[in-house]
């Protein structure tokens, strides 16, 4: 399988702006954007011109593409499935991004970034419904409760780390956390208000639509 083997603080400086792929990092006078703000390979006395409508577009493309962690060929599918849907698409494309299993967890604090989130669940730690779950990619749906997977009955020390301090960051309406039981429930199936990306999806199906 495909994946982005490059270090992930390049593709915020090619974007311009944080994407939080390193989780507590990004917090930091460590963050590349604080320590170099300009684009990769781009010279420090190069004058910036105007970018264009489709540079734009492509632009709010990568962003999404680089946030959620997901290569061009699968988001392109993702918005196909997004068009052939009954309503909005953009609104449509947001919900099965944000629907991931990988995004779930990191949206319920399980996890620092998504990426960790992608990686727990790769190695089997998450259960949905009971039962183990180790596919990232997974949509969720309504009523889903997502829990970790305990040893003996008991939570691993590596999960207490993890999960110290729940929540570590707000939680969309559209879940529902209880930190002392270590569990996540699905309330409904979000939305782009509830989820608040900060992505302006009509530059990305303008995009595609072209």
């Amino acid at each position: 399988m495909a994946r982005y083997t490059d270090p992930v603080c390049r593709q915020c400086r090619r974007i311009g702006e944080k994407l939080f792929l390193k989780g507590e990092r990004c917090y930091t006078p460590r963050c590349a954007i604080e320590r170099r703000r300009r684009p990769p390979g781009e010279p420090a006395n190069r004058r910036r011109r105007r970018s264009s409508d489709w540079a734009l577009q492509q632009k709010e493309k990568q962003k999404t593409r680089f946030s959620y962690g997901i290569l061009e060929r699968q988001f392109r599918k993702y918005f196909d499935m997004a068009r052939v849907r009954p309503g909005i698409t953009g609104d449509n494309l947001m919900q099965y991004l944000e629907r991931r299993l990988d995004n779930t967890i990191y949206r319920l604090s399980f996890a620092d970034s998504r990426r960790q989130a992608r990686q727990l669940v790769n190695h089997g730690h998450f259960l949905v419904n009971g039962r183990r779950m180790d596919i990232p990619s997974y949509l969720v749906e309504q009523d889903d409760v997502i829990t970790w997977k305990r040893i003996a009955d008991a939570v691993p020390e590596y999960i207490q780390g993890i999960t110290e301090g729940l929540p570590k960051r707000p939680v969309p309406e559209w879940l529902s956390l209880d930190a002392t039981n270590l569990t996540g429930h699905v309330a409904r199936l979000p939305d782009v208000e509830s989820s608040n990306t900060g992505i302006d999806v009509r530059l990305i199906v303008e995009f595609y639509s072209k």
